[in-house]
């Protein structure tokens, strides 16, 4: 039977080629995008409204997914932002926001399917995190904070639907080749991962048996001490 698999910030970088990937596997997508009148869709996907900071946004769009395909399996939580949020200049409402992109939607988002996860029998959550959330290699304390959150939430999501063969994944590379890194990295574009190894890389983790599962997946585009 065909997997059904939800995608969020599938409208472009990551999520766009995690979401091709699946598609090319034979998966049944469900892509949440904040403007779906501006996404070239892919064929036979349902492209639905997510603003990851309106609070009934998972919800509704787990629901949308329900009432389409009639099951979930996978769920691919993506979206995310990264503003400098520092010691020096940082400010509450710049943290507010981080965490409610990156923090709160994930979480209503993970509440909303796990019950849909648990009765496919074998469901999977895979969480992009970043490898700031293992270790701190710079002064962005509040994206930081986010990312350790994001490693939380996935452990949480995989202890209490493992006995119902949901597995979690925290997905968490350094820096990739999209426009989120493009103003921040050190590196050369073609230096980085790309998109596409983690569309890859995330599709191989969900299609692992429940007897291999990855907790966390730690992706380096190069070499560093502490991972």
């Amino acid at each position: 039977m065909q997997k059904v698999a939800m995608v969020s910030g599938a409208s472009r970088g990551i999520g766009y080629e995690i979401a091709l990937e699946l598609a090319r596997r034979g998966y049944a997508l469900s892509l949440g995008v904040r403007d779906p009148r501006s996404f070239e869709g892919i064929a036979d996907a349902l492209v639905h409204e997510y603003e990851a900071q309106q609070p009934l946004a998972a919800r509704d769009w787990v629901d949308a997914t329900i009432a389409r395909f009639g099951k979930l399996d996978v769920l691919v939580s993506n979206a995310g932002i990264c503003k400098m949020i520092d010691f020096d200049n940082g400010t509450d409402a710049l943290l507010a926001q981080t965490f409610e992109i990156n923090v709160h939607a994930p979480f209503r988002l993970a509440q909303a399917a796990l019950p849909h996860l648990r009765r496919s029998g074998h469901g999977r959550f895979v969480q992009l995190a970043s490898l700031s959330g293992k270790r701190i290699a710079n002064t962005n304390v509040g994206y930081q904070m986010s990312k350790h959150a994001m490693l939380a939430l996935t452990h949480a999501v995989r202890r209490a639907g493992w006995n119902d063969g949901v597995r979690a994944t925290a997905v968490c590379p350094g820096f990739v080749n999209t426009d989120m890194a493009s103003g921040i990295a050190d590196l050369a574009p073609e230096a980085m991962t790309q998109p596409h190894d983690l569309a890859l890389l995330v599709a191989n983790t969900i299609e692992l048996p429940d007897t291999a599962s990855v907790a966390e997946l730690l992706v380096n585009c190069r070499y560093e001490a502490t991972v």
